[in-house]
C-alpha cells in the first residue's frame, strides 16, 4: 500500500513539472525551435494565410468532400470543365526538377502538389513519365531536402491516370 502511495504522489509531482515555467514566469521554450506563427496583442497564435489562388481547394470552387464518402469518386469533387481545364498546359513554365508523390489528403480538394523543391507557392504543374499526363496543378511548399518526397491531390493523381497506392515519379514545373 506504501508503495503504491509513493507512486500516486510522484506521478502527481512529475504531472505538475510541466507547468513549472509558467509558474516561475519563466516563459523561454528551453531551447525548443521557435513558433514563427504570427501573434496578436494577447499572444494568441493565428494561423499563416495563403494566397487566395492557392491552398487545400476550399477556395477553388470544389465543394466540400461528403463525411460519407467512402470512394475515389466520392473524395474526388472536381467537375468535368475543372478536369479538363487542369489538364491544359500550354503555359511556359521552368522545370524544377522530379519528385516521387504519393497520395496527400484525400479531403483536401483541387488540384495541387505539396512539395519541398519550391520554396513559395505558385502555379505550376506536374507531369507523369509513365503516362504522359500533364496536370495544372497549386504548387505548395512544405520542408524538406528537395530529395524528400512530396504529396500529390487525389484529383490531380487520377488525372495523370496513375494508380492511388503508386509512388509515381513526377516531373515539377512552375510557371
Amino acid at each position: 500500500m506504501r508503495n503504491l502511495m509513493i507512486i500516486g504522489v510522484l506521478t502527481v509531482a512529475l504531472a505538475g513539472c510541466g507547468q513549472l515555467p509558467r509558474l516561475t514566469g519563466n516563459t523561454s521554450n528551453g531551447g525548443a525551435v521557435a513558433d514563427s506563427r504570427p501573434t496578436n496583442a494577447e499572444g494568441q497564435l493565428h494561423p499563416r494565410s495563403r494566397p487566395d489562388s492557392l491552398g487545400s481547394g476550399s477556395n477553388t470552387g470544389q465543394s466540400a468532400v461528403s463525411a460519407t464518402a467512402r470512394t475515389a469518386e466520392d473524395f474526388d469533387t472536381t467537375t468535368a470543365a475543372q478536369r479538363s481545364q487542369a489538364g491544359n498546359s500550354g503555359r511556359v513554365a521552368r522545370a524544377l526538377g522530379e519528385t516521387v508523390a504519393s497520395l496527400g489528403d484525400p479531403t483536401q480538394t483541387g488540384f495541387w502538389l505539396k512539395t519541398p523543391v519550391i520554396n513559395a507557392a505558385a502555379k505550376g504543374h506536374v507531369t507523369s513519365s509513365q503516362t504522359g499526363k500533364t496536370v495544372q496543378v497549386d504548387l505548395i511548399p512544405i520542408d524538406g531536402e528537395n530529395s524528400a518526397g512530396s504529396r500529390i491531390s487525389l484529383a490531380a493523381l487520377r488525372l495523370l491516370e496513375l494508380p492511388l497506392t503508386a509512388l509515381p515519379t513526377v516531373s515539377v514545373f512552375v510557371e
